[in-house]
């Protein structure tokens, strides 16, 4: 496996996960990992309910740190295990992802989209009452508006998470049909100096291509395009590493020749 960093993960620390974080470790070990980023989720005003109370998407950064700097330690012969944050991104939170993202010594951000309009396209409420077209065009045009708010995270999480949760998945789905606003959000990656993860955990819901689309990804990288990192988005250990073949071979494929890594918030890449 040419990919040995994994740089999606959650654990217990994350609300929908119940992997203890020493077993992530050390599935990743024996999976031949040489690091690892922990991401655990931090969503501010994630809708309440009874299955998602208050506060449910929102990490004790203070617990969460004690324990990777245990557990780094103790397996620092074995694997480097990386700080990180998943930051769910609303253009109106900008002071509360700031503060959070200057708040901790993070090695790793995503910028992730799981809310638009303050609604989770997991949720079916989300596509009522329009076409998936429509609703697919809304959630893309707020990425637009999250890359022009704010910009103090390292890459863009599964860019497009929406179709995971589509009617009809991907089938309907293509980069050329939503490509004026792909366009718009590359340039703004790349003005930014912001990279895309190629995230495999979309082949688990049944998706064609990974996250995001091999197309958007081919054209991310002949604008230029050079940071992406990996990730399984993984909440179990039996997740970590899911389909990284597939994932080199489609970085391969678009013209990369190098992944990358982070650490201290500054990017390294290695060979495919």
């Amino acid at each position: 496996m040419a990919i040995t960093a994994d740089y999606h993960l959650h654990s217990s620390f994350s609300g929908d996960s119940d992997a203890p974080m020493e077993a992530m470790i050390q599935k990743g070990i024996s999976l031949g990992l040489t690091q690892m980023c922990f991401t655990e989720h931090m969503d501010f005003e994630y809708p309440v309910s009874e299955e998602t109370p208050a506060g449910f998407f929102e990490v004790n950064t203070d617990s969460y740190l004690y324990d990777l700097l245990k557990y780094r330690e103790l397996y620092r012969d074995r694997i480097r295990v990386l700080f990180g944050i998943e930051l769910g991104l609303q253009s109106h939170l900008v002071p509360l992802q700031a503060a959070m993202a200057a708040s901790k010594p993070f090695d790793f951000i995503i910028g992730s989209s799981h809310l638009c309009a303050g609604k989770d396209p997991y949720q079916p409420y989300f596509w009522e009452g329009r076409s998936e077209e429509d609703a697919l065009r809304e959630y893309f045009s707020s990425i637009i508006e999250n890359l022009e708010t704010f910009t103090d995270f390292d890459i863009y999480g599964h860019l497009d998470y929406v179709v995971r949760y589509a009617p009809q998945k991907d089938k309907n789905y293509s980069y050329e049909k939503y490509a004026d606003l792909f366009e718009r959000m590359l340039d703004l990656l790349l003005e930014n100096g912001i990279g895309l993860e190629v995230n495999t955990g979309g082949v688990r819901y049944g998706l064609k291509e990974l996250h995001p689309c091999t197309a958007l990804l081919r054209r991310y990288r002949e604008k230029g395009g050079e940071l992406v990192t990996v990730g399984s988005d993984a909440h179990r250990p039996e997740d970590l590493c899911r389909s990284f073949d597939r994932a080199e071979e489609v970085l391969k494929d678009c013209g990369f020749r190098y992944y990358t890594v982070f650490e201290k918030r500054t990017p390294r890449f290695l060979k495919l």
